[in-house]
């Protein structure tokens, strides 16, 4: 069984997934890092996994705008997905939009804890991770 908490980066841009995983291991906290470059290849992960809660997330970094299937399509299929897993997933939408609408979405949604703002910051990503 897995014992340390894992973190699923959801976001099409490699940079973003470099930098944010190189990051994530710069905290020393013990996290294993999953990543998917589209809400599709996540939500199929997720429904493959759902009765398997070692294989599941802790913490999804979600991105908005993903070709395939992008943020809110996610969000919209994990409402239905949720009832079935067998592990309570927290969901950060990370994006560089700081549009009021999709800020006020985001936030909105029962399934996203926050909203955060691209570049997310090293500090950030430590508050983060040391709330979940």
């Amino acid at each position: 069984m897995n014992t340390q908490p894992t973190i699923a980066l959801i976001d099409d841009d490699e940079i973003f997934q470099f930098t944010t995983s190189r990051i994530i291991k710069l905290t020393n906290l013990p996290f294993n890092i999953t990543q998917f470059f589209n809400g599709e290849q996540a939500m199929t992960y997720l429904s493959n996994n759902a009765q398997q809660p070692d294989k599941l997330p802790d913490i999804i970094l979600l991105d908005i705008n993903m070709p395939v299937i992008d943020g809110w399509m996610f969000l919209d299929e994990f409402k239905t997905l949720a009832k079935k897993l067998k592990k309570k997933i927290t969901i950060y939408m990370v994006s560089s939009s700081i549009a009021p609408e999709d800020i006020r979405r985001a936030k909105s949604n029962p399934f996203v804890s926050d909203y955060l703002v691209k570049p997310v910051s090293a500090e950030t990503l430590r508050q983060v991770l040391t709330l979940n």
